[in-house]
């Protein structure tokens, strides 16, 4: 049966996102379909810990039935996949209901001291590359100690690389190769730009051999998805506020070369609706495109040969196949190269547990995760593993190097840059 919940009864402080809300609490009909879906009900089996259960408790919440603390470790364990409207036959917007909750519950609840220090430990360093790349080499330096740190702190030294690569700052501008196609905007990025920087220079690379010019604006922030994912919109919005200033709006498309960040760019209208940056928010989001989908409707040049035959292994990241229905164009790319061959992995687009912060707000439930997903991996044979986000690529090695395997992973644009002749830095 279908619950309704009348608008005039919802909390007043979500202002302008009320209406979104309702429709999408009003949508579900917990037929269940979510269910085999929704990765931490697979891990946990507990209904509250499922899409349907999280919306259910919502509603109280909403109604003034539950006390907002009382749903807050359900909501909190969600790790917005959005898988569960990949699957929902109702047509539910679960994020337009799932990130207005938890900026509410952000105001409604206060968080253990540890919850906060850890927060702010992640939320002045993860959007800030300077800071994070200190914070990584400290962290290195410190990993072979972490089993006498405090979980929070081993938690986060467990999935930090072994090494750092070195970085040469961007152009401004990335000129065309031949006959210009295109012209685009590029987001570097803000966890990329340390952990892996030669991600953004083979997107470069593979942009310019495709007949495609890359501006690269100049004071571009974090994409603001990180505080989205945990509730934090008014930092959200400052740092989209600096974006939707800075990135022009004469190309052809902003593109970006990380689900999270793409998801999180998208939704910037969702995060200013009501709001006077309303309209500019909603030019900018139909302006964000994924790499792989761009090319693919571009129209690839074909590359040569790659020099031996060379077989991967595809991974879906959640917020390129969920939350931006994105899961033939990486595919159709990769199939476009010479000699190498594309497996699939069972689960593909089952979430690995990286989700933005997850695996470190989260470790037990993205340890579960990261466990199941190398092993449909392995069980793939392939002689790489191939993504789209680097959360995935994080999480994925970090599991299979838990596991004693050394299975190379690869950003699809690093696969595209080598078989154009570009060099993939051993890892």
């Amino acid at each position: 049966m279908q619950h309704t919940i009348p608008v005039d009864m919802l909390s007043t402080t979500l202002g302008s996102q009320i209406v979104g809300m309702a429709r999408a609490i009003e949508s579900c009909i917990h037929c269940g379909f979510c269910l085999p879906t929704c990765p931490t009900y697979q891990v946990l089996s507990e209904e509250m810990d499922s899409p349907r259960g999280r919306i259910t408790l919502m509603k109280a919440v909403l109604e003034g039935i539950l006390d907002p603390q009382g749903a807050k470790p359900y909501i909190d364990r969600c790790l917005g996949c959005l898988a569960c409207v990949t699957a929902c036959p109702s047509g539910v917007q679960y994020e337009e209901l799932l990130l207005p909750f938890r900026a509410y519950l952000q105001n409604e609840v206060k968080a253990p001291i540890r919850d906060r220090m850890q927060r702010k430990l992640i939320e002045g360093t993860l959007p800030y590359p300077s800071r994070f790349r200190l914070a990584v080499n400290v962290g290195r330096i410190t990993k072979p100690f972490q089993g006498a740190l405090p979980r929070e702190i081993a938690n986060m030294l467990s999935i930090l690389p072994n090494q750092l690569h070195s970085s040469t700052p961007l152009p401004e501008i990335f000129p065309a190769e031949g006959e210009r196609r295109a012209r685009v905007a590029f987001l570097t990025g803000c966890v990329q730009q340390v952990l892996s920087p030669e991600l953004n220079w083979a997107t470069l690379r593979v942009l310019s051999k495709n007949g495609v010019e890359v501006l690269i604006p100049t004071g571009q922030v974090c994409c603001g998805a990180l505080q989205m994912h945990i509730g934090d919109e008014q930092e959200a919005r400052k740092l989209a506020s600096t974006n939707l200033h800075l990135f022009p709006r004469d190309v052809d498309a902003i593109i970006t070369n990380t689900a999270g960040c793409g998801s999180g760019m998208r939704a910037y209208s969702l995060l200013f609706a009501g709001l006077p940056e309303s309209d500019a928010a909603q030019d900018f989001s139909r302006k964000i495109k994924d790499v792989s989908l761009f090319l693919a409707e571009l129209g690839l040049k074909p590359p040569p040969p790659l020099e031996r035959l060379f077989t991967v292994v595809y991974h879906d990241a959640c917020h390129l196949a969920h939350a931006q229905g994105i899961r033939e164009a990486p595919r159709r790319l990769l199939q476009a190269i010479p000699n190498l061959t594309l497996k699939e992995i069972p689960e593909s687009d089952m979430c690995c547990g990286s989700a933005g912060t997850y695996n470190l707000d989260q470790p037990e439930i993205a340890d579960a995760l990261g466990k199941r997903k190398v092993s449909n991996i392995l069980r793939a044979e392939g002689d790489a593993v191939v993504m789209g986000n680097i959360g995935c690529m994080v999480q994925i090695r970090a599991h299979l190097q838990k596991a004693g395997n050394s299975l190379p992973v690869y950003h699809l644009l690093e696969i595209l840059d080598l078989a154009y002749g570009g060099q993939v830095i051993s890892q």
